[in-house]
């Protein structure tokens, strides 16, 4: 049984053998690294890695060699509230657990699953940056004194024109200019990832069903 503690450049690697733990060293966190270990283990061998950014990629490198590649919530383990913590001593105490079969593993997305959760939080990040960028020009027009604009919509057409024609502070008119670009090219970049997403929906079978 191995254990990963899987960190940005390397993942501690931690062996539980007839009853004994040791430690095994470090690979690095890059797929090179990552497919050479794998390559040296043994088709009836299980390894256990927790949920991090890089989990599912490091578990698609590793299960074709292996017999089981169980991914784990850190909440579950009690690693973390642990006294001693170092990154050989989380190791261990991952390879010790899976040795004991104290390890529930966590529910693993397909592939579609994965990529439309992706394109759903970059269409998130996208819309809060966009709200960012709308919020600073309500933020200067209110510096400015400008009072409540006259549509309701401030970014369309008719309320872009409005913005264009205010007479502001040339560092604020500066501001306004910079927010509307960023708005008009965070307008286009969730514009394209709603495409993704839409077409990914209309493929899926689940989402027909549901329609």
């Amino acid at each position: 049984d191995i254990a990963l503690d899987v960190h940005i450049d390397f993942c501690e690697v931690a062996i539980a053998e007839q009853g004994e733990v040791r430690s095994a060293g470090r690979i690095q966190t890059k797929p090179e690294e990552i497919e050479l270990f794998a390559q040296s283990l043994g088709a009836r061998d299980r390894v256990a890695l927790e949920v991090t950014g890089n989990a599912w990629e490091s578990k698609r490198l590793i299960e074709p060699h292996v017999a089981e590649v169980i991914v784990v919530s850190p909440g579950d383990t009690g690693i973390r509230s642990a006294r001693a913590k170092t990154d050989r001593l989380d190791a261990r105490a991952l390879a010790r657990l899976l040795a004991a079969g104290e390890l529930d593993p966590v529910w693993v997305p397909d592939r579609p699953t994965r990529v439309m959760r992706r394109r759903l939080k970059r269409r998130g990040q996208l819309v809060s940056a966009r709200s960012r960028s709308k919020n600073q020009i309500h933020a200067t027009l209110m510096r400015c004194l400008v009072g409540r604009p006259p549509f309701s919509d401030l970014f369309g057409v008719k309320g872009r024109r409005w913005l264009a024609g205010l007479a502001l502070p040339e560092e604020e008119r500066e501001s306004v200019d910079s927010a509307l670009r960023q708005i008009e090219f965070l307008d286009s970049e969730i514009e394209a990832v709603e495409r993704l997403i839409s077409a990914a929906a209309l493929e899926s079978a689940e989402v027909r069903r549901l329609m």
